[in-house]
């Protein structure tokens, strides 16, 4: 069987070959840049159209006491079961960075006495700059550690670690659980960032007893672009989380405009500011993709997508250099010195990943609408540009 026969019965058999048509994604694009910006769902824009139209339209400031107001933490119990969390335990609402904010300092006030910060050493870039301005704030010091070292590293200094589940570079896929129980040992906090994994792969958040997260919900969550984070607070630590931006959606009270800050019951605790709820609104809707899906058959998909993907690799392009290992999230990744202008080329054929400096071509397997065919169509081109 030829490869593009065999995508084809793939294909076909997909379990999850319909949830494609749920997605308003170009049919002649192969679209394999999710792990960046997911494709938009198709009920997005109506959703957004009767948010605009009724509720804003017609309702007007009424609408904040018809569901926008508790949608932070509504729309983060939708997320729970996503990322292995019980309800109660995510909230939904400011950026990624500003979340990572609040939980490194939070952290840090959760465990005293703790000079220090370990830091993935191979982190996404705002990670660190976060991680040094707390730091900095809080008179901690930052040490950077490959993740592969994080339990020899952890000591009774360490008051957390900062780590990212899945390498946003090489698409690596870090052991959560094993990770988590090495920093517990020696009293550390664990704090992950899962934006690379959440609504890709199984994240055991409660399981393994992690202590605060952080991920986005504009890539394999498909919220839109710049759609708000979301902030995991472990049931243990709700009572006491002390996060430093103690804005008013936070307060015990919000609209009894007391002059002191009093924080909110549970989850409220990681709120700040006034929700924004039209992109928040526009994630409500991206969800309902998977009310007739799980995380498991998603990531069965995907590990399928990258097994394809890399044998269409060894027989079309036997030299391909895979940075991906075994272990590793739902994309692969192939380094080449000309990544910019070959992932210009693969765009301008209809194949669009993306690079990452100096050398790294991308490609996200979002599996509720990437296609056994894309992975092949990827493969196929890049041998056209050898």
């Amino acid at each position: 069987m030829s490869l593009r026969d065999e995508a084809a019965e793939l294909d076909m058999r997909d379990p999850l070959a319909g949830k494609r048509a749920e997605f308003d994604v170009d049919p002649d694009l192969s679209y394999l840049d999710g792990n960046s910006l997911g494709a938009p769902p198709r009920g997005v824009a109506p959703r957004l159209a009767e948010v605009v139209g009724e509720q804003w339209g017609r309702r007007l400031i009424r609408s904040w006491d018809e569901g926008w107001w508790d949608a932070p933490e509504r729309i983060g119990d939708r997320i729970a079961p996503l990322v292995g969390a019980a309800p109660g335990q995510v909230v939904v609402g400011d950026s990624t960075t500003v979340n990572l904010f609040k939980a490194l300092v939070a952290g840090v006030r959760l465990n005293p006495d703790r000079p220090e910060i370990l830091l993935d050493a191979a982190t996404f870039p705002t990670d660190g700059y976060i991680a040094e301005s707390a730091a900095r704030l809080t008179g901690h010091r930052v040490r950077r550690v490959p993740v592969r070292e994080m339990a020899s590293a952890v000591s009774s200094r360490t008051a957390l670690a900062l780590v990212n589940h899945v390498d946003y570079v090489t698409g690596e896929l870090h052991d959560l659980p094993v990770v988590t129980e090495a920093l517990h040992s020696a009293g550390a906090l664990a704090v992950w960032d899962l934006c690379h994994s959440a609504g890709a792969v199984p994240v055991p958040l409660d399981a393994a007893g992690v202590d605060l997260a952080v991920g986005c919900t504009y890539k394999f969550l498909n919220g839109g672009p710049g759609a708000p984070a979301f902030l995991y607070v472990a049931r243990k630590w709700l009572d006491v989380f002390d996060q430093p931006l103690s804005g008013w959606a936070g307060h015990a009270d919000p609209f009894g405009m007391t002059p002191s800050y009093a924080g909110g019951t549970g989850i409220r605790r990681g709120r700040t500011g006034t929700p924004d709820i039209l992109s928040m609104l526009a994630l409500d809707a991206a969800l309902d993709v998977w009310d007739d899906v799980t995380i498991d058959q998603v990531r069965a998909k995907g590990l399928a997508l990258g097994e394809f993907f890399l044998r269409c690799l060894d027989e079309l392009v036997p030299d391909a250099d895979v940075v991906t290992p075994r272990s590793r999230g739902n994309q692969i990744s192939v380094r080449r010195p000309d990544a910019k202008a070959t992932m210009g080329e693969l765009i301008a054929r209809g194949v669009i990943g993306d690079y990452r400096p100096p050398d790294v071509l991308r490609f996200g397997l979002a599996a509720l609408y990437v296609r056994y065919a894309d992975v092949l169509r990827a493969a196929e081109e890049l041998r056209a540009l050898r």
